[in-house]
Formats: C-alpha cells, structure tokens, sequence
C-alpha cells in the first residue's frame, strides 16, 4: 500500500522514513505565519521565559486584519509587533498596506510544493494550492515555535475529491466549494487532509485553487491539497528562490473516502445565515435584499475576481441603497488592477475602492454592519456577529453573483441579466 501526500510530507518535516494516518508526530516547519495577533503571541513566548527566536528566518508577519489601525488599541498593537520585529530580526515582515497574509505569503515566494507551512491563522490552508501541507494553529502553538522550532501533529487521514466537467458560464471554484461544504457539513471532512483531484481542478486557475484549498477549513479539514502542475511552476517561478521538491500520493495511496462530483450543470450557490455549510441554488434565494456587498477577503480577492466583477458592472450603476466595498488582496492585485483599468470601472459603477486587507470580514472596521442590515459577500465566514453586528445577516456567493447583487439591489442569478 502505497502512501499519502498528508503522510509523505509529514514522515520527511518528522525525521522519519514512513508515517500512518493517527501516529502523532513532531514536526519542523519551514514557515511560521501569523499577522496582527503576533502582539499575543510575543507575550505568550515572553512567559516561556525565551528571549530570542530560534529560526527569525522562518518567521513571515504581514499586518493585514485591522489595517490602517481602527483605534488606539489595534494602533499599539501594531507598535508592538513592530517592535518585536525590529528586536528579534525578523525580515519577513509586511507592514499596513502589503495586503491580505494568505494572499501575501505566496506573492513572496514563501510558499511552494512539498513546504510545510503553520500558521496562526485558521485559512492557511491556501497554500495547498502550491502543493504545501498547511493548516492553522493556535497562538500557543506560534509562540513554541518561535521558541522550538517543533510542533507535535496528527497525521490526518485523507479524502480525494474527484471533479471533473466544465463549469457553467459564471460559474466558479467558489460555487463549488461551497457546494461542497453544503453537502459534506461543516464538519464533513473533520482533521482530514483534502485533495482536490480531477479534470476540472487540472483546469481550474491557480486563484480557483487558491479558494478551494482556503476554504477547505470550513468543512473541518486539516489542509486542502491541490497536485502542483505546469500552472503551479510557472506561477511560482518569479517568486520562490529556492529549490522544492514537489510531494504526491501515490497511486495505490489508501483514501478514506473518495467523493465525486460533475459541474456541467451546477448552479450559483449561496451559503445562507449563520452557517457556511447552510448553501441553498441560488433560485431558492434569489430577491432578498441586500444592503452591502463585499468584494474581496483572502476567499475572492484576486485578479481574476475583480475583472469578473468589473466585466459586470463596466458602464452600469450599482443600486441605490447598496454600498458595494472593493478590497484587493494585496498591493499587487491593487497595482495591477490600477494599471488595466479594472477599478476604474468599478469605481464609476459606485463601487469604494478600499485599500488591501481584510477589511469588514472579521468585523474590526472598514464596512462593519448594522442590527437587521444584510450583506451578501465573497468571504468564507458568515457566522452570527462576524461582520461587526450579532443583529446582521451575511450570505456567501461568488464575485459574479456579488457583482450581479449590487446592481440590482437583492441577490440575483448573474446569469438573468
């Protein structure tokens, strides 16, 4: 019996010459993430009584939550991190403005096949779209770490998802995962290793990946897994400097479950309040008004999001009473969506074009929402509260559906216009 992607990268970061699924294992990382809570996560390593990293090398921090500072607090917690930057020689450090971490890491190169990344953020699980083994952790688990440079995993079982077909028109990887999760539950894949297999994904943009393998996490899953290809080499070329080693299962790998499924025909999806696996067709929800549409987060913020948006309200204006928020994931996307006009056609749609980050997605400031106010965004969270307001409603849905709301005022089938 052959081995696992999980169990292969997991057996070479532990020392050791084959793992199974259960053992636990300790583990050295190549990457440790964190972002605007590495303020805590000093104090944490302060009390192990450790005064200076063991690999600064190894640590990336990228401001991006609540950026610029909303407030005194977030603006000294800012002031701490970057002070701690400064004392422990960190240089993998992106200051307000870089753009979202998980959009970020792999822009700079940290990101790249057969890696095994950490951090303390639930959503690392994006980079398995590089053919990385990456999953969050707490800020506990950071701060030994930094002290350690070892952490103690369960090697997770694993699931292949098979997918093959073409998508429909307007159609895309984040109405599939979220029909994903709608079928299999928010704990349907519960510290499983996910591997997104087949045809479709083979044609799927490194940014479709990026969502799948991102939103892996909210259906339980450990890492989100995606085999790097000919696109993956390519997008990585410019970026990472130094030499990998691409790690795949092998083909008489034992998977716990394999689950299949066609998009030839599948329609737009939203996931409904307060729960991401709550996912309805879009008919079934289609004409509840919104208030607020959001364009971004480390989900939906990419290029290819924002030129399917703007292809959709290029020349028109959103409706009256909507505010339509704009976030690029990183500078990058913002300097490349600037020089092809891309938010130039946003903006004369009425769109606000908002400076790279997280923004309004875990309710800290830029867009939070008001008591019975709805929002219908391109995040991967709409849990009770999470914009800023216990009282709101949030949906889920692609940037076409999102494009498509904000121009007429209420959840619309993109494909009716």
């Amino acid at each position: 019996m052959g081995f696992t992607f999980a169990e292969k990268v997991l057996a070479k970061k532990s020392g050791k010459d084959k793992v199974a699924a259960g053992e636990i294992v300790t583990v050295t990382p190549d990457r440790i993430l964190s972002h605007d809570n590495t303020a805590a996560i000093s104090r944490i390593f302060q009390q192990l009584g450790r005064n200076k990293v063991v690999h600064p090398d190894k640590i990336v921090i990228v401001l991006d939550h609540c950026v610029p500072a909303a407030n005194e607090k977030h603006a000294l917690n800012h002031k701490v991190i970057r002070e701690f930057v400064t004392e422990q020689g960190i240089k993998g450090f992106y200051d307000v403005g870089t753009g979202i971490c998980h959009q970020v890491l792999p822009e700079k190169g940290y990101a790249f096949p057969g890696s095994l990344i950490l951090g303390s953020d639930s959503h690392t699980t994006t980079y398995g779209a590089f053919g990385a083994f990456a999953t969050g952790i707490g800020r506990s688990e950071a701060a030994v770490l930094w002290a350690t440079n070892q952490l103690w995993l369960r090697i997770p079982e694993t699931y292949r998802i098979e997918v093959e077909g073409i998508f429909p028109p307007w159609v895309s990887a984040k109405d599939l995962i979220l029909h994903i999760i709608g079928e299999l539950g928010a704990d349907g894949a519960l510290y499983k290793a996910v591997e997104f297999r087949g045809p479709t994904i083979e044609n799927m943009s490194i940014a479709g990946r990026m969502v799948l393998c991102n939103m892996a996490v909210e259906m339980g899953a450990k890492i989100g897994y995606v085999l790097p290809d000919k696109k993956t080499s390519q997008w990585l070329g410019p970026r990472v400097k130094n030499n990998y080693e691409v790690i795949t299962s092998d083909s008489d790998a034992a998977y716990e479950r394999v689950i299949r499924y066609n998009v030839n025909h599948m329609p737009p999806q939203v996931a409904c309040p307060h729960q991401v696996d709550n996912v309805k067709a879009i008919d079934k929800v289609s004409g509840t008004q919104i208030h607020q549409a959001l364009l971004g987060t480390c989900t939906n913020g990419r290029m290819e999001d924002l030129e399917v948006a703007a292809s959709i309200l290029k020349g028109k204006r959103i409706a009256s009473g909507v505010r339509l928020l704009v976030f690029p994931a990183s500078w990058e996307v913002y300097r490349e969506a600037w020089n092809k006009g891309i938010l130039l056609q946003l903006a004369e749609a009425g769109a606000i074009i908002m400076n790279p980050g997280c923004g309004p997605c875990l309710g800290a400031h830029e867009g939070v929402l008001a008591p019975g106010e709805v929002c219908l965004s391109t995040a991967n969270r709409n849990f009770r509260g999470r914009m800023g307001c216990r009282d709101a409603f949030i949906y889920l849905a692609s940037p076409a559906t999102v494009a498509a709301s904000a121009l007429k005022g209420h959840i619309t089938d993109v494909r009716s216009l």
